[in-house]
């Protein structure tokens, strides 16, 4: 295998591979091949979806081969109709250039750009067609596919009922051409994808045969999906992100940590780069006791760490442990106030005003003119049976309440007993 591991039997025991055109992984074999992944920029931030073709990447390099990212300013400015239902919104070239710059950004933290001979590259698609005009293009490359052939593909007969415009339907030549690109200038002989993209990929291996007679490999991926059957990487609050102003890394690692045993079991061997033997031994470790969740932390620190940092990991941990109870006050003075309010998202909030806070306040009277409890009355009985912490420490009757209890400037928390929170906005 000339030092060029079996790219083929890796994704096959991670679960990764969907399918392959024949002599794809004879061609592998020969050495390093170089190989591509398109990404779209319609947004600034790829999301935990976008993960499984990177963990591609990344595996095809490990592998020893050479992974090219390629990011489509110009098929983003066209829209890929695959999978989906109905016409995207059409972005202008400045939003695609930003968009390219913040993902390419992230992309940097996966693969290695600087290790040689199969150093990762970044490619930009914008760059051959922005000089190529229309009367060129089907002129040159529309020539060489049918009309009836593109109309064969799912991602053309799935739209067909609802209509579709021509700027959709270009699409798969549009991606086809890149390949022939890339294969033609760059030596590129394989393309991967989900399993959305086989048509587009296939398109991509014809125009190589029709236009040069040259021969091109694809390689496609399982489309993720959760045991319930959601989507993957879709919350009740929207897509997971990977960049920390749209999903913050505490949300970001309990995505990790609250998947369900079914799914982690198939997440951990896609997003994980423990080897075989680590993850089957995690496996065994995990099965004799599934309430201590180990697939799940294992494979939410190692992907919140390279994500986003260590230090990243700590905080979102820290702020997962004053859920239940393992916290102290010095952990929660730590955390920044988006992670405050995101942990305490949905517990009920009060509010009393800073001049209060500045001349100190007994913590009966917090209690109530913060609406957390109904009357002074209840107020007493609590603190008697010794049920309200303040930031997490116990209370008794004679507790005041000042400016150093503040956290973050503006937010106090209190508790009864073990689960009943309550934010006091101050201010």
């Amino acid at each position: 295998m000339n030092g060029v591991k079996n790219y083929i039997e890796e994704l096959k025991w991670r679960g990764m591979l969907h399918d392959v055109m024949p002599g794809t992984e004879e061609e592998l074999l020969k050495g390093m091949a170089r190989g591509y992944i398109g990404f779209d920029p319609t947004a600034s931030s790829l999301g935990v979806g976008n993960l499984v073709q990177v963990m591609t990447l990344l595996h095809f390099q490990k592998c020893g081969h050479k992974p090219i990212a390629l990011v489509g300013g110009a098929t983003g400015m066209v829209g890929d109709p695959s999978g989906k239902s109905q016409e995207r919104n059409l972005l202008s070239e400045e939003e695609l250039r930003y968009n390219q710059h913040c993902q390419q950004k992230q992309l940097e933290k996966f693969l290695d750009f600087n290790c040689g001979e199969n150093a990762a590259e970044i490619v930009n698609n914008y760059d051959w067609f922005k000089e190529f005009s229309f009367l060129d293009f089907i002129r040159d490359v529309g020539k060489h596919i049918s009309v009836n052939y593109m109309m064969a593909k799912d991602s053309v007969k799935n739209r067909l009922e609802n209509g579709m415009s021509f700027t959709e339907f270009s699409y798969q030549l549009v991606q086809g051409y890149d390949f022939y690109f890339l294969w033609k200038n760059r030596q590129i002989m394989v393309q991967m994808g989900g399993s959305d993209q086989w048509g587009n990929i296939v398109t991509g291996t014809e125009l190589i045969r029709r236009m040069a007679g040259g021969q091109a490999y694809a390689i496609t991926t399982p489309l993720i999906k959760k045991a319930d059957g959601t989507k993957f990487g879709k919350t009740e609050g929207g897509n997971i992100w990977l960049d920390a102003e749209r999903t913050s890394p505490y949300k970001f690692y309990q995505f990790w940590l609250n998947a369900s045993d079914s799914d982690v079991a198939n997440y951990i061997r896609i997003f994980s780069l423990k080897g075989r033997e680590e993850i089957e031994a995690l496996e065994v470790e995990h099965a004799k006791d599934p309430g201590k969740r180990v697939l799940q932390k294992e494979l939410a620190h190692e992907i919140t760490v390279r994500v986003h940092s260590e230090q990243d990991f700590d905080m979102a941990v820290k702020a997962s442990n004053i859920l239940f109870g393992k916290s102290t006050d010095e952990d929660l003075k730590s955390l920044d106030a988006n992670t405050l309010l995101e942990i305490f998202d949905g517990v009920p909030q009060g509010n009393i005003s800073k001049t209060e806070i500045e001349s100190g306040i007994s913590i009966a009277d917090i209690l109530v003119r913060s609406a957390f409890l109904p009357s002074n009355g209840e107020a007493r009985r609590a603190l008697q049976e010794g049920s309200i912490s303040v930031n997490k420490n116990k209370a008794d009757a004679g507790r005041m309440v000042g400016q150093e209890d503040l956290l973050n400037g503006n937010i106090i928390l209190l508790q009864r007993g073990k689960k009943n929170y309550y934010l006091v906005k101050v201010g």
